[in-house]
């Protein structure tokens, strides 16, 4: 069960405004992953508690930020529920989408899971609802996925596979690189590994 922390980076000028302590693991349904969310002071700033099945559709999402609340799932495309700081007010959305994304580096892994790109397939499309901080704002986004690179680097444990993919967003054309170690993003824009206290697990195919 891997568990460890992601620093969070400020995209323009990659300062760490976030520390990301989680822990995930495969289970019988799927893949969960859970984490604590603090400032860099190391004050509570939110959290993520997201599941998977099997084939890589979020069963359950459960965010917290800014004192706003989300609750998700695959139901009809994709449906959520968010509840304003006070607990008076709740709207619900709902939009034929493939899953969800966000700030948590989750998102990435659950997305790579969702799509199970090979290095010979074309880039793939798909639709994601992007809950928005610091109010989970949600927006609905168009990226294209392709896994360019597939490497193995020799570790002590034994050789580890890191996927690179290049993710494009669609109504903008910006690109950038996603590098996967099984169920631990290695690097991404807005994100460093700080700390992994146990191996990346790695997904049955």
């Amino acid at each position: 069960m891997p568990r460890g922390r992601y620093s969070l980076l400020d995209p323009h000028d990659h300062t760490p405004f976030a520390h990301e302590h989680f822990q995930c693991a495969p289970g019988p349904s799927g893949w969960r992953y859970v984490s604590q969310v603090t400032t860099t002071e190391g004050d509570h700033r939110g959290s993520v508690d997201l599941a998977l099945d099997e084939l890589g559709r979020p069963l359950r999402l459960e965010l917290h930020a800014g004192g706003w609340q989300v609750r998700g799932a695959a139901l009809d495309g994709v449906t959520w529920v968010r509840t304003d700081p006070t607990g008076t007010h709740a709207t619900e959305g709902n939009v034929r989408a493939h899953a969800f994304t966000g700030t948590s580096p989750a998102f990435l892994v659950a997305t790579a899971r969702l799509l199970r790109l090979t290095p010979s397939a074309a880039a793939t499309r798909v639709r994601l609802v992007d809950f928005t901080e610091p109010v989970l704002a949600p927006l609905t986004v168009d990226q294209s996925w392709t896994l360019v690179e597939r490497e193995a680097h020799a570790t002590d444990n034994g050789p580890l596979i890191v996927d690179a993919y290049q993710v494009t967003a669609l109504d903008t054309g910006e690109r950038h690189t996603v590098h996967l170690a099984g169920d631990v993003v290695v690097a991404a824009p807005g994100v460093e590994l700080d700390d992994l206290q146990s191996p990346p697990s790695v997904f049955a195919p």
